[in-house]
Order: structure tokens, then sequence, then C-alpha cells
């Protein structure tokens, strides 16, 4: 069951007197749209010692509002941690969230321009743009939730007349797909149908969120 935005999963509890085999504690502190991904790898692979707390998947629609977002949470919890993961890319800040983690030596980001690109992998998603420019690009969350966080904050629910204003410069809609869920890619193919684009479908499974959940804080991968 994926955390509600603002839920945390249980700290892990450290070993006696904090001795050497100890491991850090680490605030992962993630868009609301990548929980389930992140609560499914945390299971899968052990992390106990991670602390999952979520901002609210909606700032995916008001970029200029994630790197403020992110330095309140920074403020409020960033203190008891020896470490913090933030789980967003630059996500549309324009460099202002990597000018809120700069003032914060404890926390860094994951690698990548959105979340499209870290589930791809970097280099693959540039071939997948330099194969076709005007993609629009899926993931399992919005494919999940493509009325909520697209068709209704655009007022296509409203005014369907709309759609050839927003989307009749697109090519194709590329759905990136971390699990194997056939609901998820009927959701897809029918956003695709809906927004009269081509549909690809392209199975990424977690990209580069595995690697980076199981960072040390000097920024090695755990084995």
């Amino acid at each position: 069951m994926a955390a509600r935005p603002g839920a945390q999963t249980p700290a892990a509890t450290a070993a006696p007197g904090g001795g050497p085999d100890r491991k850090p504690s680490v605030l992962v502190l993630a868009c609301g749209a990548l929980a389930r991904e992140i609560l499914a790898l945390t299971a899968q692979q052990g992390l106990s010692h991670l602390d999952l707390h979520c901002l609210p998947a909606q700032l995916h629609n008001t970029p200029d509002r994630i790197a403020p977002a992110v330095a309140d949470a920074l403020a409020e919890r960033g203190a008891a941690y020896d470490e913090v993961l933030v789980a967003y890319a630059d996500c549309g800040t324009g460099g202002h969230l990597d000018t809120v983690l700069a003032a914060h030596p404890k926390a860094r980001r994951i690698d990548g321009a959105h979340c499209y690109a870290f589930f791809a992998g970097l280099a693959a998603f540039d071939a997948l743009e330099d194969d076709q420019l005007g993609s629009f690009y899926l993931t399992d969350f919005l494919a999940r939730h493509f009325q909520t966080m697209v068709i209704e904050p655009l007022g296509l629910d409203r005014h369907p007349e709309l759609r050839d204003l927003y989307f009749g410069n697109y090519t194709r809609l590329v759905y990136l797909a971390q699990t194997e869920d056939a609901d998820l890619t009927t959701a897809a193919e029918q956003a695709a149908a809906t927004l009269k684009l081509p549909f690809v479908r392209i199975a990424t499974g977690y990209g580069l969120l595995s690697n980076f959940l199981q960072s040390t804080p000097s920024g090695d991968r755990a084995g």
C-alpha cells in the first residue's frame, strides 16, 4: 500500500550503543508520485533504515513550489538524520532545488532532469528524445492517476476541445512502465486514445531509483 503524502515508514532501531554495526539513519524525502515505488524497493532490498516522508504529488503540476517545499521539509526533519536522499530530479525547478540542497550538506538528490529520465536511464531517455521529438510521457503513477493529474488540471474534462491546444504538437504517448501490470497498460493505452496519440510502451523497471536508495553516505553503492 502506498504511503500517503506526509506519511512516514517506521525508522530502524540502531544497534545497542550506536556501535559499528549501526546503519546510518536515512530520510528519503520524496515526491508523493514515487511513494509506491520506493516502498516496493525498500521491501525488496531490506532497506529498513530508510524513513520515508512524501511531499504532495500535486507539486508535479506546480514545479515552482517544489524547491520551497523541500526546503521546509529539510528544515523540519533533516537534522534528525545522518543523510537525506531527496527523491526528486530537477523536476522543472530550473536549478532552484539544487540551490536548496547546496545549503544542506547531508542532502542529495537523484540524477536527472525529471522522473522520466531516471526511470528510463539518462542515456536511454536522451536516445528516446533524439529518436522522436514531441513525446508525452507517462509513468505508472501518471497512468494510474491520468484523470486527476492530467485531464482535470488542464480542464479537458470540461473543455475537451482544448486537446489540440495542449497536445496538437505531440507525436506519441510513451508509457515508461515500472511494473508488469496489465491494468496500467490498458489505462495508458486509454490515455493515448484520449489524447489521440500513437501509443508506445517501454518497460523500464525502477531505473536509477533502485541504486539511489542503496546509496551510502559516502556516495558509494551498497554491495
